[in-house]
């Protein structure tokens, strides 16, 4: 396969996955890892990914990747983890639903629960749970992100200091070796922490290709988190410190 087919196949599989790596892609296309290597290195050198040992990730700064790029990444393992997630909230609880793609997922599995009240900043949460007839939806205000259909700054605040939830559901843009987690958006990042301060219990909702992107933004510690839900099992050193502050952590992997 010559390198213009490579390339934008090369991506697809980065985008699905997190990362790509020199021995899987030789293994794919049939080709050896130098060639590999230096279609990564054309990548990295269009800023259209970032090479790492063994492999490439996608691109981190300043920004986040598209809003339908982000839904489609790993879009299996965050159904699994969501199920996992959605399974542990009991039926007649007030949650808190936050922005991410992969809270829409936890919203997607809840959609046959009964007796939730859902208050949420995330208009796509509240359209896929306004099909469960046995949900009460409440939606934050605030100031649109036409981008992903979250709601952010002074008004959310507001509301979100009008309640206090069994549970809050949230995401983030990564999660680095030390357990930050880590976004784009210094006004969801701030949404996210007053949810931390506000619930009852505060659950993570992270799939694995979290694990190789950075943001500029800093939410808190995962000590401040009681429940992770993944989709693999977190680097040892990183589960460790997740044993060490007695946060849970939930695998379910994609079928």
């Amino acid at each position: 396969m010559a390198q213009g087919f490579r390339l934008p196949e090369i991506l697809d599989i980065a985008r699905s996955e997190g990362r790509v790596t020199v021995d899987d892609l030789a293994a794919r296309f049939g080709v050896t890892a130098q060639t590999i290597r230096r279609d990564l290195a054309e990548l990295d050198d269009a800023g259209e990914l970032e090479r790492v040992h063994g492999g490439a990730i996608l691109r981190s700064g300043v920004a986040n990747i598209g809003y339908h790029d982000r839904a489609a990444l790993n879009a299996e393992g965050k159904r699994a983890l969501a199920r996992a997630c959605a399974e542990a909230i009991p039926h007649n609880a007030a949650i808190f639903i936050a922005i991410g793609t992969t809270t829409e997922a936890v919203a997607r599995e809840l959609r046959r629960h009964d007796g939730l009240m859902v208050v949420t900043n995330n208009l796509n949460v509240a359209n896929i749970l306004a099909e469960n007839p046995a949900a009460q939806v409440i939606v934050t205000g605030g100031a649109l992100r036409r981008s992903d259909g979250g709601l952010t700054g002074p008004l959310t605040q507001n509301a979100m200091g009008q309640f206090k939830v069994d549970i809050a559901v949230i995401g983030c843009s990564a999660l680095d070796a030390e357990g930050d987690m880590l976004d784009y958006d210094i006004q969801e990042v701030d949404a996210s922490r007053r949810l931390i301060a506000l619930a009852r219990r505060t659950w993570l909702v992270v799939d694995h290709s979290k694990l190789s992107r950075t943001a500029p933004a800093r939410i808190d510690s995962l000590r401040v988190i009681d429940t992770v839900f993944t989709d693999c099992p977190l680097p040892p050193s990183l589960a460790a410190k997740c044993a060490e502050w007695g946060t849970r952590v939930v695998m379910r992997a994609a079928d």
